[in-house]
């Protein structure tokens, strides 16, 4: 007879196990996804802040090895992440593919001057960051001036400061509604429970014990629908870069490294950590009252 209720039991356990997972995944799922944007859309802005170009114009009186000089030397300098030098010429050849007309042509002479093209390190592109930078450059008896979009950095900067702000705020309440879904769920698994808890505690059973297998089965529970909400995010994320093989510099690696160790860290402790609560809800009640919960 023991045997036969027993069998009874395990497909509602089984079922009651599979409901609490899927639950969970789709949490944790949602989770993984804010966590996602959020890496993402710092990664977007550093890629847009190291791709705005500072045009460093030259002086025609300067030779052309000084100002290569000029270029190894702005190299060296922490802020600046890449520098391309274009000699008068190659500004005139593409000149000529861009508009179509030779000015050398019409003037008798080549009035272009050559540049540098330079891209910053993404930390170096606030305001009072380029204003010491563009101070420095100019010191240099080679150069003539610099032309740089302000306006558009600091749009950039203004942008990722709200988008950031947005994407944090709805991290955290998002977090608060994961862990209420997830409480909710493993303390009505565990309510159908309270009365085998309260038959353990008749009996004598310390409460570590009572609570080691609901903490156990739910440690099991979390660190599954984590594996299953990380399998489907690293999917989605493959889709993505494979449409769009662009996004790489976005996407990256450890992108989804952190996103998937936040995933499971959230799925294991907060499964775990409202087992302990439910089960302490339950090991404190008087016998009366579990009739009324």
């Amino acid at each position: 007879m023991s045997q036969k209720n027993r069998q009874q039991d395990m497909p509602a356990l089984d079922m009651q196990a599979i409901t609490s997972g899927i639950s969970t995944t789709l949490v944790l799922l949602l989770l993984g996804m804010v966590v996602f944007f959020v890496l993402t859309a710092h990664n977007l802005s550093v890629y847009v802040k190291e791709h705005i170009n500072f045009s460093v114009v030259l002086n025609n009186e300067s030779k052309e090895a000084d100002l290569l000089t000029f270029q190894r030397q702005l190299n060296q300098k922490p802020y600046v992440r890449s520098t391309d030098y274009i000699s008068r010429e190659q500004a005139l050849r593409e000149q000529r593919e861009a508009m179509g007309i030779d000015p050398e042509e019409f003037i008798g002479y080549n009035p272009l001057r050559a540049s540098i093209e330079m891209k910053l390190q993404s930390a170096y592109t606030h305001a009072d960051s380029l204003k010491w930078i563009v101070e420095e450059i100019q010191q240099s008896p080679h150069v003539s001036n610099i032309d740089y979009q302000a306006y558009q950095i600091e749009m950039v900067n203004e942008n990722v400061r709200n988008v950031s702000l947005v994407l944090l705020a709805l991290a955290a309440i998002l977090t608060i509604i994961s862990f209420a879904l997830i409480n909710n769920t493993i303390r009505l698994a565990i309510y159908a429970k309270r009365f085998l808890i309260h038959t353990m505690r008749l009996v004598g059973a310390s409460r570590a014990f009572i609570r080691r297998p609901f903490i156990r089965r739910n440690f099991c529970i979390g660190l599954a629908a984590a594996i299953v909400a990380d399998a489907l995010i690293f999917a989605g994320a493959y889709w993505l870069v494979d449409y769009e093989p662009a996004l790489r510099a976005i996407v990256t690696t450890d992108v989804l490294i952190v996103v998937a160790g936040a995933v499971l860290v959230a799925g294991v402790s907060i499964t775990c950590l409202c087992a302990y609560w439910s089960v302490n809800r339950f090991l404190s009640m008087k016998a009366d009252k579990l009739y009324y919960v």
